[in-house]
């Protein structure tokens, strides 16, 4: 009996590891679409927040299945980097399977893309909700049949003429943009160490506004 319940003892103590560390791996997707012609756009702000990211950490993106991915620790956290390789329009098949194949809770997903609603800069994280008329959110809310999920929404503004919307999203930053895009890249980078590691209620507190 005693053996037994040692045995016992030892695979619920494992069984408790395993779980422990699921929640600290954290899968952090970066919107964008793959191809030489968006690069550097506006809409591609969610690649080129985990680029920065991964060159900060020094690590290196690897072309996997749908996407290119990296990893990386940090306080004891395992930071996951995706960049979906679907288009932006087709980006929730992508999540989806990394989020299965990495086993990680929908708690622990963030999603980084623009948002024309907000001024350029602008950094905004939300625990959940619709879609926005962002294709890239509205696949992944399809794939994943759930919204609660972060997303990071980064300003990019909305200085365009009527009828010009596509052609500013899809278009490259402006001289002023990027001499302040930097600043920019580093608080982004800022809060989601923030989001894996101080949680997401008080990473709110502490970005949102900034």
């Amino acid at each position: 009996m005693q053996l037994l319940r040692l045995v016992q003892l030892i695979f619920g103590f494992k069984k408790e590891v395993a779980t422990e560390d699921l929640m600290k791996k954290f899968l952090i997707v970066g919107l964008g679409n793959i191809g030489e012609k968006y690069h550097d756009t506006r809409h591609n702000i969610g690649f080129k927040i985990v680029d920065e990211m991964a060159s900060k950490e020094k690590v290196s993106f690897e072309s996997q299945k749908l996407g290119a991915v990296t990893r990386f620790r940090f306080k004891g956290r395992t930071f996951i980097l995706l960049k979906p390789a679907t288009y932006m329009n087709l980006s929730g098949k992508a999540v989806k399977y990394w989020l299965t194949k990495e086993k990680i809770p929908f708690d622990n997903l963030l999603i980084i893309c623009d948002d024309l609603n907000l001024p350029f800069g602008s950094i905004r994280l939300k625990a959940k909700g619709s879609d926005g008329g962002h294709n890239g959110l509205k696949d992944i809310l399809a794939a994943l049949q759930n919204q609660q999920y972060a997303r990071f929404r980064f300003g990019v503004g909305s200085e365009f003429s009527k009828g010009r919307q596509s052609d500013f999203i899809l278009g490259k930053w402006d001289n002023d943009e990027r001499e302040k895009l930097s600043e920019r890249l580093n608080k982004s980078i800022q809060l989601i160490k923030s989001f894996g590691t101080a949680g997401l209620n008080n990473t709110m507190n502490t970005f949102n506004g900034q």
